[in-house]
């Protein structure tokens, strides 16, 4: 017995184990894709495999792609598996109209009920769109529905049910636009999802063929590619079960992986290969493969010695492995890399037995009367708002080389294809449909002004895949650990005048206080602006946050290059930005000076030309400058690139609907999102909490809601004045803070812009801890107060615990390397759900390094990562545990902390717990132990360990 893997390959049941299956369905997939195109010459690919439930994409060119690190239903898993993104779009998907938007998903009706079209009171689906639209005709489907199974498509209750939403909805539309619509916004959720395979890594998806499989997949592969560009789709005669299908068509695959380290030109490299080889061979042959049949590939994973992400290629001599690295770099990054000291990171072996499996079928026997469209079957479909009759044929009566022309259905055994107006459907070899744009697609659409719930959502899916864009170009074209590993940046756009519209889901405290850092810039060169000008900034009293976090903003022009239409900006947390210590986060600051260099609307790009003379001047100037400019102008290199990605994709939506439809759709998200707020007032209750901090500070905070006027005030009266050190948070902070806190009382997805604060009016006293005056000292403000007032928020509401409450900043170097990592810990508990433990939380979401990849590019050894049990509060639910990190250091080096909750626990709610305090210690080489503050600095020796253990979060209720 064999089983399939998440690999591709097939593995005796003696060798499979659990981890190996998770992705082992879609695999098959991948491999049915490959194998079947491949008979037609097919071999730059991408799948689209849509079922009920999801679609999920992959991308091939020439060699399957495959992933050492999944995350899966929110986990991640370390395991080899094909590389394939899943979306929650499909033929279950239920249709819904929620906060003024028709939305599509992400909840699925599933094989029972299902969609109501099955007989079983399920809700509205993407199926039932097709249903209601005639694209899926009862009289020619099989008829299988029902309590007894035997009953054809109910395509009356699924009339009763879109007009029933055409009435709630009450803007005039009707069921048959309202299924239109429904389905765009599907259509453009499964684009979005193969645009992160692809165009996001740098291929040109019109290039490629659509192997398109699944279930309900032939029902929708012309519109998804319309949506790409894609003007060729191929369809095999078993797409529907393409999956099952290519499981059988899989090889007896065995991989290995050894971490190597080693230079690039380290000849052991190919005797450890050798082993491995002999290895995976010998795994395949015990299965039954003659060696005959057996293929080995060779293949290392190649990075530069200071950089964490790593390219594979084939393995062969040096200098082909260093070339075939540069045109893998060139084309997921952009640009090649400096190849002077590449290492070898990880050997890998596949070993390939072919079981012999064959993909041709037989052609289709000439039939008596071929497929033509004027003796076949009419049915009523509705194509573009029009009703007409439409040919439904049968695949199978298809002989090869015949074609027809769109709008036409074709009907097979395990699936419904639709071919759209425009499209021609060519019958090939062995039955294979290949499909092809015979008329090319008209771009530019009139949508008219006024708002409308379909594009409502299309537009808002179209501005976050902008900002998604751009955030994939930053962590790809990046040099810095804490940007390109880390994910220590954010991406957003803006209307024309600064106000955020659209932001993807990067770090929450960046986000609600990048639209000051924009609107100053535009305001303070307002005339002066020109084509091609890209700004920088990080002064935390313009719209900053801390020193570190570098905003680059690039306004976008219309084609006469008179008017800014819009702006992208993007913000990284560079590694070093100068300052008293390593890392730019002295415990001691008095003054801003002392953080680093800052940098107030500095003309970074004039007219499209990089001023780098300028930049690295300014870089290097003042009392503490950046101790490693060549990074920080890389990074910022990438922070252009990554604006540069926005401008085109806000250009080309600008061509495709208008400039006063773009503009007046970004009012009407923000509009949404106002609206959306606005609901939970209506249900919010008046409030105030007093926030004790460790050093004797407060915040207190009270809400004041206005059900009459649906508005509130948030007033932050009585919290202390500025402190003398860094425990200051600029005003654009506390600004992110309420905006990211009301956006999570939502309770629903809509994006986080201005219009989430517009029902808000923010009391800060100036002067105050939380609006300082400059030229405070701000470095633990973005961190640490920034926390501590969402959980103030939190505690006002009564609706959350106290978390963590701290990001648990730690910081160490000398003059060779520096690292700065910010910790998790618990998580408050709310009424019904425990806290989380080892997360990130509120205003942050970056990664941890990997234990592995911190040892192989430090001195330092991970010796303890562990959950710190029993230190989440009690509570009818409990809060979520901290955890305890040990990290012992092989050199000499200065060690920085930026944490809180070590004197105060987090506070529980509604007579719950508090969490544990958290803990930082150094143990020396000598046995001796060291009790550290929340803020400190200290110099560690060989041999000795740091230890920190972080807080828990507050129980919720009396337990």
């Amino acid at each position: 017995m064999f089983f399939i893997e998440s690999t591709g390959g097939v593995s005796d049941a003696t060798l499979f184990q659990g981890k190996d299956a998770i992705l082992s369905g879609p695999a098959g997939g991948v491999v049915g894709m490959v194998r079947t195109a491949a008979e037609l010459g097919f071999d730059k690919l991408i799948g689209f495999d849509m079922g009920g439930t999801s679609t999920d994409v992959c991308h091939f060119a020439g060699e399957f792609e495959r992933s050492f690190e999944t995350e899966v239903a929110g986990v991640r898993v370390r395991a080899p598996m094909m590389s394939i993104h899943t979306v929650a779009a499909g033929g279950g998907s239920i249709l819904s109209y929620r906060d003024g938007r028709m939305q599509v998903g992400p909840e699925s009706a599933g094989a029972n009920p299902g969609p109501a079209a099955y007989r079983r009171g399920g809700p509205l689906t993407v199926t039932d769109c097709n249903v209601l639209l005639g694209k899926l005709n009862p009289q020619h489907f099989p008829q299988v529905f029902g309590p007894n199974a035997d009953q054809p498509l109910d395509t009356e209750a699924v009339r009763v049910k879109f007009a029933d939403l055409a009435r709630q909805i009450g803007d005039g539309k009707t069921p048959e636009q309202l299924a239109e619509g429904f389905l765009r916004i599907a259509v453009e959720n499964m684009a979005n999802a193969i645009k992160k395979i692809s165009v996001q890594r740098g291929y040109d998806v019109t290039k490629y063929t659509m192997n398109c499989f699944g279930g309900a997949g032939g029902q929708h592969a012309c519109l998804v590619a319309d949506a790409l560009g894609m003007e060729r789709i191929f369809i095999h005669p078993f797409a529907g079960v393409l999956s099952a299908f290519g499981m059988g068509l899989a090889d007896v695959r065995a991989m290995r992986e050894q971490q190597f380290e080693k230079p690039l030109d380290d000849e052991s490299a190919g005797d450890m290969l050798a082993v491995m080889s002999r290895i995976a061979s010998d795994e395949v042959k015990d299965q039954g493969i003659s060696e005959t049949d057996i293929t080995v590939l060779r293949r290392v994973q190649i990075r530069p010695r200071d950089a964490q992400q790593s390219l594979e290629v084939a393995f062969g001599t040096a200098d082909d492995m260093q070339r075939a690295f540069v045109d893998a770099h060139q084309q997921r990054f952009g640009f090649s890399p400096d190849t002077t000291d590449l290492i070898v990171d990880v050997l890998v072996v596949e070993a390939i037995g072919r079981t012999g499996e064959t993909v041709s079928l037989p052609n289709p026997e000439s039939p008596e009367t071929q497929g033509s469209t004027s003796d076949q079957t009419l049915v009523s479909t509705c194509f573009e708002g029009e009703w007409q009759d439409v040919p439904l044929v049968d695949r199978t009566s298809l002989a090869v080389g015949q074609s027809i022309d769109g709008p036409v259905i074709l009907t097979e055994p395990t699936g419904t294809n639709v071919v759209e107006p425009g499209w021609r459907a060519t019958c090939a070899e062995g039955g294979n449909l290949k499909l092809e744009r015979t008329v090319p697609i008209h771009r530019a659409e009139a949508i008219g002004t006024q708002v409308d719930p379909v594009m409502l959502e299309v537009f808002n899916n179209l501005f976050m895949s902008v900002a998604e864009q751009m955030g994939a170009t930053l962590a790809n074209t990046a040099y810095s650990v804490n940007i390109k590993e880390r994910l220590d940046f954010s991406c957003a756009l803006f209307d024309q005048n600064g106000d955020l519209v659209a932001n993807a889901p990067h770090v929450p405290v960046h986000l609600g206080s990048m639209s000051e850092s924009v609107r100053t810039i535009l305001r303070e060169n307002a005339g002066k602006i020109c084509p091609g000008d890209v700004f920088m900034m990080n002064n935390p009293f313009n719209g900053g946050t801390h020193l570190p976090d570098v905003t680059v903003i690039t306004p976008v022009f219309d084609e006469t290059g008179q008017h800014i239409l819009y702006t992208v900006a993007s913000r990284g947390h560079h590694a070093d930005i100068g300052g008293k210590t390593p890392g730019s986060a002295p415990p001691d600051s008095r003054t801003i000076a002392e953080e680093g260099v800052v940098i107030d609307n500095f003309l970074l790009v004039k007219k499209g030309t990089l001023r780098e003379a300028e930049t690295r001047a300014l870089l290097a100037s003042g009392s503490y400058p950046c101790r490693n400019v060549d990074q920080n102008m890389a990074d910022l290199a990438a922070q252009i690139a990554a604006n540069a990605t926005g401008a085109t994709e806000l250009q080309k939506i600008t061509a495709q609907f208008g400039i006063d439809a773009v503009h007046a759709y970004m009012g009407h998200v923000q509009d949404n999102a106002e609206e959306s707020v606005r609901r939970v007032l209506d249900v919010l209750k008046d409030g105030a909490f007093c926030y004790p901090l460790d050093s004797g500070a407060e915040i207190k905070v009270a809400i004041r809601v206005d059900r009459l006027n649906r508005r509130a005030t948030i007033d932050f009266t009585g919290t202390s004045t500025q402190s003398p050190l860094n425990y200051n948070a600029p005003l654009s902070i506390c600004r992110a803070v309420v905006l990211y806190v009301f956006r999570t009382l939502v309770g629903r997805d809509i994006p986080m812009n201005e219009g989430c604060l517009k029902p808000l009016e923010l009391i800060v006293p100036e002067g105050s801890m939380i609006n300082p005056k400059a030229p405070a000292a701000v470095i633990s403000g973005n961190t640490e107060v920034s926390q501590s007032i969402a959980d103030a928020l939190y505690g006002a509401l009564g609706i959350l615990a106290g978390s963590q409450g701290t990001m648990n900043n730690f910081v160490y170097g000398n003059s060779e390397f520096q690292n700065y990592e910010t910790i998790c810990g618990g998580t408050g508990a709310g009424d019904g759900f425990n806290g989380t433990s080892a997360v990130h939380s509120h205003m942050t979401n970056t990664r941890m390094t990997d234990p592995e990849v911190l040892e192989t590019r430090f001195p330092v050894r991970v010796e303890e990562f562990s959950i710190r049990e029993g230190s989440g509060g009690s509570g009818r639910y409990v809060g979520g545990n901290g955890i305890v990190r040990r990290l012992r250091f092989n050199e000499a080096m200065t060690v920085t902390t930026l944490s809180s909750h070590r004197a105060i626990p987090p506070h529980g709610a509604h007579n719950g717990n508090p969490g544990a305090v958290g803990e930082n210690s150094v143990l020396r080489a000598d046995g001796s132990c060291e009790l550290l503050q929340g803020n400190d600095q200290v110099d560690l020796r060989q041999g000795d360990v740091f230890i920190m253990k972080t807080p828990g979060g507050g129980g919720f209720g009396r337990s």
